[in-house]
């Protein structure tokens, strides 16, 4: 007996914890059970050859929006190559359409409901002992059956621990969870469906936290939905990685700021920079928009609490926005973007709804006037309140802030260029309106490129501060990088050569000059140009911890 679960993440770097966590609760069935990880990157076809070759007699899919259609794409084809195969789904994009499902692919043997690991463990004493009928295990939808019965929420300390081997997650992101639920109601989150939250105990969470801290693993990320809900929970697993800090590893949790507590604070800002970020949801700023989505946010203290961890200048932060909730207009939504903008993240993620099955907002959708797409990830085409073609300027707005914005490359750019408009949305929605005209959206240019297509933007709404820009431009690319080669908006060092080798140190190093002081933080300062040029030394060695920039020396107030 060989009973196969198949993954299939969104990137390599990913792993799935959800069929690890199936494999370890099941322990007495290990020598059954196997695991296989793919990506959406893979074709179908090799997938489906990779599944012949193991030949197992049970294959479970783990269904998420980002696989289904290419799970639905094996499923035509598995039963023909494999006619004697059983073939189970399982997660969130099949927990709440099953019978549907059942009836579309009459092969399947069934889908497992909800939470997995205790139906798993019982399908497989199902199939290795045949002690029971398929019938009488809970938390199955089976064809010409139906549910079987509602499965139980498992106790979280009866959960194996998934990382005893780490050689399985070489180069990979760690995923971790020290609770279940939320206690939130937001109508277009399936974690609110369980309103109660289920914790693992602190004992076992700080030894688990103990394993990923002795293995040194590059980052770990925490899956809990609002990680600080319980303030004692959270209290006590961050004063535990402040006192057990390797040096190394990056912790990520997904927090609510608008409850943060002093005590959790003050633990915050004492962290390594770099030990930690923070990815804070605000979805909106729009008052009757958070408040038809069963939202609860005290937006004043939220903006105070961000200023905080900001002044701290040792943690990363994520602040969140979602295109397309009820009550959000175009214009109101430039609104929440201006707002968020302004609170400085380290990264802006602009998403957009996705009427997600089994949320209340999938419910309410066509009262909403909200069409979105029929196949995952059911992305928002258009609603009441936003037209596709807004829906499109959005999305090409998303981009820029993502190859300008959320890249880190331009920050010292940016800051200059935003001086000239209104709002930064309105920045990028100019930059956006550029690439398009100059057809960069279909040609995709390399990353280097864009710092040349900046400054030709640059010069193009203030041609009078191109030397400025250049400079700049020049400054934002030696701090993430020693470029091989010159960059050719760069200023001519030949006249500066001897002077320049005279002072070069080390080899990992790059040295410069600016006639600008592009260094500063005042954008009056930055614009005054020297008569002669600053000497500037480029330190790759030792990066700056929370961006990864390199470190700055100003040496010289002058070459001459």
């Amino acid at each position: 007996m060989k009973v196969l679960l198949a993954a299939i993440n969104a990137k390599y770097i990913h792993s799935n914890p959800a069929v690890y966590s199936l494999r370890a609760y099941a322990a007495d069935f290990e020598n059954y059970t196997e695991i296989a990880e793919y990506t959406i990157n893979h074709k179908a076809e090799a997938i489906l050859a990779d599944l012949y070759r193991r030949d197992p007699q049970v294959i479970a899919f783990s269904c998420y929006i980002w696989n289904w259609r290419l799970v639905q794409e094996l499923l035509m084809e598995v039963p023909k190559i494999l006619p004697d195969t059983d073939i189970w789904l399982g997660g969130p994009e099949v927990s709440y359409d099953a019978q549907r499902i059942l009836q579309e692919y009459p092969e399947l043997t069934g889908i497992m409901i909800g939470e997995g690991e205790e139906t798993f463990s019982e399908l497989m004493a199902y199939y290795c002992r045949r002690d029971r009928e398929i019938a009488d295990i809970a938390g199955l939808c089976l064809p010409g059956i139906g549910m079987t019965g509602e499965r139980r929420l498992v106790d979280l300390d009866q959960l194996p621990f998934l990382y005893t081997n780490m050689a399985d997650f070489a180069h990979r992101i760690i995923y971790y969870e020290s609770s279940r639920g939320c206690p939130y109601s937001c109508s277009y989150c399936l974690s609110s469906i369980e309103k109660r939250v289920r914790l693992r105990s602190l004992e076992k969470v700080k030894q688990e936290l103990a394993f990923f801290l002795a293995h040194k693993v590059p980052q770990v990320k925490f899956v809990d939905r609002t990680f600080n809900c319980v303030h004692s929970h959270a209290l006590e697993v961050w004063n535990f990685l402040l006192e057990n800090d390797n040096g190394v590893t990056n912790f990520h949790f997904e927090i609510s700021a608008d409850i943060m507590t002093e005590e959790e604070l003050a633990v915050l800002s004492k962290m390594r920079p770099g030990f930690v970020q923070l990815e804070i949801g605000v979805q909106s700023v729009n008052t009757d928009t958070i408040r038809e989505v069963h939202r609860i946010m005290d937006l004043g203290k939220l903006k105070k609490v961000v200023s905080r961890i900001r002044e701290g200048k040792n943690i990363h932060l994520h602040l969140d926005l979602i295109a397309g909730l009820p009550f959000e207009n175009y214009d109101s939504f430039v609104r929440s973007f201006d707002e968020v903008y302004a609170m400085e993240p380290d990264q802006l993620q602009l998403g957009f709804l996705k009427v997600l099955k089994g949320s209340a907002l999938y419910e309410k959708a066509e009262e909403y006037g909200i069409c979105y797409r029929s196949r995952p990830p059911y992305e928002v085409l258009y609603s009441k309140w936003v037209s596709y073609e807004e829906i499109l300027r959005l999305k090409r707005v998303e981009e820029m802030v993502e190859l300008y914005y959320n890249s880190g490359q331009f920050g010292n750019t940016l800051k200059m260029l935003m001086r000239l408009f209104p709002s930064p949305f309105r920045f990028y929605e100019r930059l956006a309106a550029y690439y398009e005209e100059q057809g960069y959206f279909t040609e995709s240019p390399a990353r280097i490129y864009r710092y040349t297509i900046l400054l030709a933007f640059a010069v193009l709404v203030d041609p009078a501060g191109e030397e400025l820009y250049r400079q700049l431009l020049t400054y934002d690319l030696y701090l993430r990088e020693k470029c091989k080669s010159r960059p050719p908006f760069a200023e001519d060092l030949s006249p500066y050569r001897t002077q320049l080798r005279c002072r070069e140190k080390d080899k990992r190093e790059h040295l410069d000059v600016f006639f600008y002081p592009v260094w500063e933080e005042d954008p009056k300062c930055v614009q005054k140009r020297r008569d002669t040029p600053a000497f500037v030394r480029f330190s790759y060695e030792k990066r700056e911890p929370l961006h990864h920039n390199a470190q700055i020396i100003v040496e010289a107030e002058s070459l001459t």
